[in-house]
This record gives structure tokens, sequence and C-alpha cells, in this order.
């Protein structure tokens, strides 16, 4: 027997058809009669097959990796709590005395940054800059703001300063620890999975505009009463649309850290001025800042003992002095919560005090300040930020599972479940519609070809013509989709081949395929 057409989203065919012609109107279903494919839908049909069948490995370890990332924030308070917590009780050092501890500890490290403890319980991090780290990456002490004691060293990395733990989970989703080449995974998926999610929610809501009989509640619900692949379809087009949205998301945020795709978004948005606002740290003089301040805290020549007034080179010493001063300035000016205090680099350049990314905040200010007067020179204002820039740290904030806490941790990781269970569902489709009598192992056949040239000449040019542009903005796509007719072109001719060949030596035909167009 001929074998059936399939794809991963094909809403229109009932269980068992009868033979049809390639391209023909479908049989009734379960529920009234349905009307013949759409202009569109053979070629929806047709994408959202290739895609599905060849990206969705990629999604797969894409939705695994990214859910574990996903709880990250909440496994690392667990892993790290000896080093991130205290039970010390009583009032809390200055922070001055706080970094001093820290920097007699690593005398051999440049003191880069310091995030102030802010509850009772909390340890203060002090970060160092350590030319062994690879990079973004940077050396973090943690210090008891009430005895001073170190509660531990650990390695922290990028602005949202994550620990060992979570900097492991998100470089496996970024890359699966392959380094550069293996962002190429992360990117095609995230390159794909909108155009998988939208042409599969465009298939089930054409499917069920063309029954006569209709809810609109069947759109969303599961049908308890079907079954076989009828049963699989229905599971796989509910959960498409729970979580479509969801899944834009993901592929929009996740396009913006890509490599090339991300390349193309950051110059779009400097076009654009969406970029995010800097802050100006240049003072006019270098009589305003510490007098030959040139490192962070001095090299390896500094000796971890003594008062860190006079035991540490006097820049240095006037710097850490400073940070008491440069924190009241920033709280008097709003910047307060949980901040990160940079510590300049140079005698000319201010401190910078900066809100960090935390659960239910929702903007971060930041203010330079000189070390020597307090006087502020510079700020930015969440609040005086293009939309898009707000846009994008909010977007960035929820994909990492920060915004909204534990709440949108626990979203993303449904949301992770849910995608891996529409792609098991999705190929369990495409095994349920491959020839049962044809002796050997075989899967269904991809929808029927020919489905471009089905639609209007002005449409398919403006296909084309889009296809070619978001194909260069989005590199990886644009390739994969050539790859993808590439192959469909190979097959299609060996097909034709196949059949000639079977036609004029048994004048049959063949039995059920594997996978060919």
């Amino acid at each position: 027997m001929r074998g059936q057409h399939v794809s991963l989203s094909d809403l229109s065919r009932p269980e068992n058809p009868p033979e049809n012609p390639p391209g023909s109107p479908p049989d009734a279903s379960t529920r009234g009669h349905r009307s013949a494919p759409t202009t569109w839908q053979p070629l929806l049909r047709r994408l959202h097959f290739y895609a599905g069948i060849f990206i969705a490995p990629f999604l797969i370890v894409a939705a695994i990796t990214g859910g574990l990332y996903a709880i990250a924030p909440s496994l690392e308070q667990i892993v790290y709590s000896d080093q991130l917590h205290t039970e010390s009780s009583g009032d809390a050092r200055p922070v001055a005395e706080q970094v001093a501890a820290a920097v007699r500890l690593r005398p051999d490290l440049t003191l880069s940054a310091v995030r102030p403890a802010t509850e009772a319980g909390d340890t203060t991090r002090v970060l160092f800059d350590d030319p062994a780290l690879g990079a973004s990456k940077r050396q973090a002490v943690f210090i008891d703001p009430v005895t001073l004691e170190s509660t531990g060293e650990l390695v922290s990395y990028g602005s949202s300063a994550s620990l060992p733990l979570r900097t492991w989970l998100s470089e496996l989703h970024r890359n699966l620890h392959l380094g550069e080449p293996g962002r190429i995974y992360s990117e095609l998926a995230a390159s794909w999975l909108w155009v998988i999610a939208l042409g599969g929610l465009a298939l089930w809501i054409t499917a069920f505009r063309a029954r006569r009989e209709r809810r609109l509640a069947d759109l969303v619900t599961v049908d308890k009463s079907a079954t076989g692949r009828n049963r699989t379809r229905n599971r796989h087009g509910v959960i498409g649309v729970w979580i479509a949205v969801g899944l834009i998301f993901l592929s929009a945020t996740g396009l913006t850290w890509s490599k090339y795709a991300g390349e193309n978004v950051s110059e779009l948005r400097t076009a654009l001025s969406w970029t995010t606002p800097g802050i100006d740290t240049a003072l006019s003089g270098s009589a305003s800042a510490p007098a030959g301040h040139g490192d962070h805290a001095g090299h390896g020549d500094h000796s971890g003992h003594g008062d860190h007034d006079q035991e540490m080179p006097v820049a240095a010493g006037e710097a850490v002095a400073q940070l008491d001063r440069v924190l009241d300035t920033a709280r008097a000016a709003g910047v307060d919560g949980k901040v990160e205090v940079s510590v300049p680099a140079s005698a000319d350049t201010a401190f910078t005090v900066a809100q960090t990314r935390q659960p239910w905040q929702f903007g971060q200010d930041s203010i330079a300040v000189n070390g020597s007067t307090g006087a502020v020179v510079d700020e930015s204002r969440f609040g005086d930020w293009p939309l898009a820039a707000k846009l994008t740290t909010w977007g960035i904030a929820l994909h990492m599972g920060i915004l909204f806490g534990w709440v949108s941790q626990l979203a993303l990781l449904l949301l992770a479940v849910a995608l891996v269970l529409l792609i098991i569902r999705g190929y369990q489709m495409w095994w349920q519609r491959r020839p049962r009598r044809s002796g050997t192992l075989a899967v269904g056949r991809p929808p029927s070809r020919g489905a471009l040239r089905r639609v209007p000449v002005p449409a398919a040019v403006a296909v084309v013509v889009v296809a070619v542009v978001v194909g260069w903005f989005v590199p990886l796509l644009g390739l994969s989709l050539l790859a993808f007719l590439a192959v469909d072109v190979a097959l299609g001719i060996r097909e034709r081949h196949r059949r000639t060949g079977a036609a004029a030596g048994a004048g049959s035909e063949p039995s059920g395929p594997t996978i060919s167009a």
C-alpha cells in the first residue's frame, strides 16, 4: 500500500484516511466534515514538518538544559548557603572594613567591586579580577559583615554574579560546554523555535476553522473522546496553543544572546538608539579622585596582615576607605537595595553604584560618585531608558528566571517540560502515520510537494522575499532553510527516479518509503 502523507501538525486528516492523490482534500473527521486545505496550509504543513523533524532534537536539548538553568537561582541559594549566609548576629561593620578583610585574604588579586549585604544573615561579596580565570569571571570572597570572617571563596560569572553551579548550567544551555562551536546548537534552536510555534499555531487554527461543528473551547481543551492518532494530534495541538506565546518569547530573548543573529540585533538596536544608556564616570581632574590610584587594590606584592590603611598600597587604601561615603551618596540619591559598587581602575574615574537584578525589581538605576568628595558625577535612571532597552532588560531577567523569583522559575520549568512533551507527541504522530503493511521498517512521508506553487504568484514572491530578509537577519535560520530545500530537492529527484525504474521494471507502485519527498 502507498505510504500516507504525514506532518507534525497534520491537523486536517482523519485517523485512517483512504487513499487520496497528493494535494486532494482530506476526508471527514470525527467532528463533522472538514473543507479542503487553504492555499497556505500545504506550505505551512511542509515547513512545519521539516523543521519539526530536523530541529526538534536541538529543541529537546535546549528545553532540558534551559529548564535546569531556569531554576538555578534557587538551587544556588541551597548549594552555596554556607557562603551566602551567616548566623552571626549584631551590628554590621562598615563596608570599608569588610572589603579590607577580603583584600587581606587575597592581596595577590585586583579589587574590582563589592556587593554589600543588605539583610541580616547575608554575607558581603567582594569581587576580584583574576587573570587566571576566563572572560567575565571574577573571584568572589564572602565576608561575614559582623565578624569580618570569610565564609568562603567562589568564582563569580557575569553581571548576574552567578556562582559555579549556575555558571555550569548556563554554559551547558548556551554551548554544551563545547565553546564557541557549541553555540551553534542553541542559536539554531532559537532561530527556528518561533517559526515552528507560529506555523503550528496557524495549522491548528486553520483546522479548527475548517470544522463544520466547532466550539471555541476545542482550540484549548483536550478531546477526551479522541483515540489513536487523533488523540496524539489533539494533545500536540492543545499543548502548542497553550505554550506558543512562551516559546516565541524564549526564541526572541534567546536570539539576543546568540552569536550571529545577536550581532545583527545589537546593530539594529544601536542604529535605532534602543541601547541601554551608559553612565559617565570620568572626573574633571585627577585631584577629584584618589591620588595615584592606578589599580583596584594592587597586585601580588601585597602582604595579608595588619591594618589595611597601613598594609595595602596607599591608593588602594584610599579607595577602600571611600566606599561607605560612596554608598551613602548613592542611597541618598535613591540607588539603594542590593547594589554592586565598582571600584575605579584609575585616578580620573568615579565609583559606579548600580542596582543588581533581583526578583520583583523592574528598574535598575545606577550612579557615578566622586569618591573623594561624595559628589554625584552622573546618573542613569531606568525610567529614562528607551522602551526597547527596558523591554530587553525585563526579557533577559525573565529568561534567566529572575524577574518574578520562584514564580518565573517554576513557569519556565513547566514551559520546558511542555515543550518536550509537545515534541514527543509530534514524533509520535509521525510514527503512527507510517505504512504498516510494507514489511519493512518505515516512517510516514512528508506532506506532498509543490506547496509553494499552489500559492498565488504575488504571495509566493512575497514569501521568498521575506525568507531572504529573515534568513539574512537570522543567518542560521536562512542557512538551514537552504539545507532543507537542497535535501528536499535531492529526495524528490531520487523518488522520481525510483518510481520511474519501478514502473519500467515491474509496472507496480513502490511499497512504503522511508523519509522522502
